[in-house]
């Protein structure tokens, strides 16, 4: 029994990903449907649902679309079931190590700086907070005064 097709509306529910956004991706080399229907609709599997998810959580740390390719290409040379690399081409695996680790280094980097920027937001957020509560203090007291004053 062949793996279980999905269309594209049921890949956007899974991935939250926008039907646009998986057409854009398919453009542009980033996946391509597994099978097409008899009306032609695009069909996926679990596999092109997880290269997309993988896809949706590298774009917000800033990996263009060439990065996203070369991460992608350097993942589908990993073994599927967590055995390690083979070794017999010492050199190839050398290469899958570094490449892998360039980009850990480079996600981490930016979560780093997302991080930042978030303390930036929830500083200005709190501050924000502070001048509203100020300003609706300020209105009642003023309130209370003009009611001592009826």
């Amino acid at each position: 029994m062949g793996e279980k097709l999905m269309q594209i509306g049921e890949v956007s529910g899974r991935t939250g990903l926008s039907l646009r956004t998986i057409r854009h991706y398919e453009d542009v080399g980033v996946v391509a449907p597994s099978e097409r229907s008899m009306g032609g609709f695009r069909l996926y599997t679990e596999a092109e649902v997880r290269r997309l998810a993988l896809v949706r959580r590298m774009r917000p740390l800033g990996f263009c679309l060439d990065d996203i390719r070369a991460l992608l290409d350097v993942l589908e040379q990993l073994p599927d079931d967590g055995r390690p690399l083979p070794e017999n081409d010492e050199h190839a695996h050398e290469e899958l190590v570094e490449r892998l680790h360039t980009y850990w280094v480079k996600a981490d980097a930016r979560c780093e700086d997302l991080r930042r920027q978030l303390g930036h937001a929830e500083d200005f957020a709190r501050s924000l907070h502070g001048h509203l509560a100020r300003l609706v203090d300020a209105t009642a007291a003023a309130n209370a005064d003009a009611e001592a004053v009826r």
